[in-house]
């Protein structure tokens, strides 16, 4: 990155503590001292680069391949730009669903129209549901659009990004709940687990509570008319998951007991130098949950230092197998603790 494309990053963050600025998940960022299926080789067009050899073996992150998720951000990106209503985002869909049949999940989908700025845009969430012993469930999710446009720190104007792939903001979360869902729905646990991909986490033109997190809130207002909702447990929401250098920091309007729970899981594995404590301030598809009292997590990349968060670099080089091995590995046995509890 060239200096001046550094100081255009600085003043994009400094930008992000602007009300309604687009795609501004995150309001702050501080220290804090406390705190047997099918191989997908053949689905992706061309060889992925280096970044996907150098996952830990499945042995040693619980069974969580890191290699099979990276080919799931590389097959992600192959469709190109896919942000929600596109054509690109049906072949995602198709994709998804193509892939949880594979592993003999139970799936329900969800097609709705939101009214955003831009007009009326048909959005589709995907919901695994994996059954359980007992009442209760624990919610794992994801978004798997990515964004439109973005706001120019040089002039305040919002302007398309044509060539946006997403590939750590979308594919990287996505690709991981993908091999979540490979390793848990033959399983049965104390409590049912679903796995949730939302439509329409982005903005479609400029980032407010109204014109974000399309997706989510249909979800949660769903489960609240249906009362589903008081038998969630836990939400643990990943974004932004798969970056060569990604360090995570808690999320503070996040559950604390949650993000105990996690980051405390994460030291236990031996991740204490990928997951901080630290603290930052995102806003996330957990809100739309957290507003309705389900208790939630948001493990997000540190996309503020990231240094191609909504650019056009957001690209495949950017990913490696190993971090993704390394989240999918902490949620796997986030979720083990969740059951036991």
């Amino acid at each position: 990155m060239t200096s001046f494309s550094k100081l255009l990053l600085r003043m994009a963050i400094a930008l992000c503590i602007l009300p309604g600025l687009m795609g501004c998940k995150a309001s702050g960022n501080e220290s804090s001292g406390t705190a047997g299926q099918p191989s997908l080789t053949s689905a992706v067009s061309s060889n992925p680069p280096q970044a996907g050899n150098d996952a830990p073996p499945p042995e040693k992150t619980g069974g969580f391949d890191g290699k099979r998720a990276f080919t799931h951000v590389a097959k992600q990106v192959s469709f190109g730009p896919h942000p929600s209503g596109s054509p690109a985002i049906a072949q995602v869909q198709e994709y998804l669903l193509s892939e949880l049949k594979t592993y003999g999940c139970t799936v329900e989908t969800d097609a709705f129209s939101a009214d955003t700025p831009i007009g009326r845009i048909s959005m589709r969430n995907i919901l695994v549901k994996i059954p359980g012993e007992k009442s209760g469930v624990i919610l794992l999710g994801t978004h798997y659009d990515t964004a439109r446009s973005a706001r120019d720190p040089r002039t305040g104007e919002v302007h398309p990004m044509p060539t946006f792939v997403g590939a750590d903001d979308g594919a990287s979360s996505t690709a991981l709940m993908l091999e979540l869902a490979r390793l848990l729905c033959p399983q049965r646990g104390k409590y049912a687990v679903w796995i949730a991909f939302f439509d329409g986490e982005e903005a479609m033109h400029d980032w407010s509570d109204a014109d974000s997190r399309y997706g989510s809130r249909q979800m949660a207002a769903r489960l609240s008319t249906s009362g589903d909702i008081k038998k969630i447990k836990a939400f643990l929401l990943a974004d932004i998951v798969g970056g060569r250098n990604a360090r995570f920091l808690r999320e503070s309007s996040s559950t604390p007991a949650l993000v105990d729970l996690v980051w405390s899981t994460a030291a236990k594995l031996g991740y204490s130098a990928v997951f901080l404590n630290q603290s930052t301030s995102a806003q996330d598809d957990h809100d739309s949950f957290l507003k309705r009292g389900v208790p939630s997590v948001d493990v997000i990349g540190d996309f503020l230092n990231n240094g191609y968060w909504h650019t056009p670099q957001d690209s495949l080089d950017k990913i490696a197998a190993k971090t993704l091995a390394i989240v999918g590995h902490v949620f796997l046995e986030s979720a083990k603790q969740l059951q036991s509890s």
